[in-house]
């Protein structure tokens, strides 16, 4: 019997070491086994004089390349949640101490995100050095539609996009194309998907002497110009400025252009209470640095999960609704945007342990 095949797959070619994710019939969701493999990979590699450069991309249904990572691995939130498994704790905690590596390598990182880059996805690769994209990519943090927020450092990585687009798509989760990724700061080069074979087989054929070198090669393949923004900037940074949810949803509803109005339905079918987190969230990562913003998103996943435990929980009853069920008909609670207390908010952003016990409290 054939031992079935890693998940993630990594080999050392000439001096760069080579990642891929290979879990392609789930988009490669990251599981916890994923996640500690790769930390375990990038801390080996970190002190290896013999790797100069890494570079990430995910296996897809077809080959290599066509799905980067679809996010963490729902399904198993859902079934850890409702049994109470403490893996679910180990996870998140494992994930942003990933996050936070990745963020601070100090060796090129190169992301391919070619094909679907969301959650977790984003998470190992809105830290990396160079972050690539091609036609096929769609990047998002799509969180308030499984009643999450955009974890893995997005408080960080959105908050830093140009005026309120952090609060636009941290909101909506609204999905970006490649080209798009780079006017909205989120990708720093395009190649066509048909390229990247080609591009991939160099690195490990290549002499290369530094990784500023593997990282320039890469980048001199790229389209690096960033494409006018696609969506209405001024609209945004005029709507999502607004202090409190429920105003934002007003003057989108109220605002006569197609654009404002499918926005606000979008937002009608969110968690009111999360939608109501996330803005808060996103206010609050601008003031911080990644750090202390994954400390923060470390807490606030804990409440999602044990404010209302089990089936009780928002996040809970959004992966039943869009993943186990499937009926996509969530019964948030509370039901409207109008109807979520301050004190239903400040909940989430009470710190569960002290700061010496944080699990996150090593990260500098």
């Amino acid at each position: 019997m054939s031992s079935p095949e890693p998940t993630v797959i990594v080999e050392v070619q000439g001096r760069v070491g080579l990642i891929t994710l290979n879990r392609p019939k789930a988009l490669n969701a990251l599981s916890l086994e994923m996640i500690r493999t790769l930390s375990t990979t990038l801390l080996a590699w970190r002190e290896d004089p013999g790797v100069i450069a890494v570079a990430i991309r995910g296996n897809g249904k077809e080959g290599p390349f066509g799905a980067f990572c679809a996010g963490g691995d729902i399904r198993f939130f859902h079934q850890a949640a409702l049994a109470g498994n403490p893996e679910l704790e180990d996870f998140f905690t494992e994930e942003y101490a990933l996050n936070h590596l990745i963020h601070t390598y100090p060796k090129p990182y190169i992301a391919f995100m070619d094909g679907i880059c969301m959650g977790g996805g984003m998470g190992i690769s809105q830290g990396a050095s160079l972050r690539v994209v091609t036609e096929r990519s769609k990047l998002a943090m799509p969180e308030t539609n499984i009643g999450l927020f955009p974890d893995v450092g997005g408080g960080y990585f959105l908050s830093r996009c140009t005026g309120r687009l952090g609060e636009y798509l941290a909101l909506t989760g609204h999905v970006l194309q490649g080209k798009d990724a780079m006017a909205a700061g989120l990708a720093d080069g395009f190649i066509e998907s048909g390229r990247l074979v080609g591009l991939w087989t160099t690195l490990s054929t290549t002499p290369f002497e530094t990784g500023e070198a593997v990282q320039r090669w890469v980048t001199n393949h790229l389209q690096t110009t960033a494409p006018k923004a696609p969506w209405p900037a001024a609209e945004i940074d005029r709507i999502f400025t607004q202090t409190k949810v429920r105003e934002i949803v007003a003057t989108l509803e109220g605002t006569d252009s197609d654009w404002a109005q499918a926005t606000a339905k979008v937002l009608r079918q969110r968690s009111p209470l999360m939608l109501h987190v996330v803005l808060e969230q996103i206010r609050r990562a601008r003031k911080l640095g990644l750090a202390d913003d994954l400390r923060m998103e470390r807490g606030l996943v804990r409440r999602c999960f044990h404010l209302r435990p089990g089936a009780a929980s928002e996040t809970v009853e959004g992966i039943r609704a869009l993943a186990v069920d499937k009926d996509h008909a969530p019964k948030w609670n509370p039901a409207r945007i109008e109807d979520v207390t301050p004190a239903e908010v400040a909940a989430f952003f009470e710190p569960p342990w002290p700061a010496h016990a944080h699990p996150l409290a090593h990260l500098g």
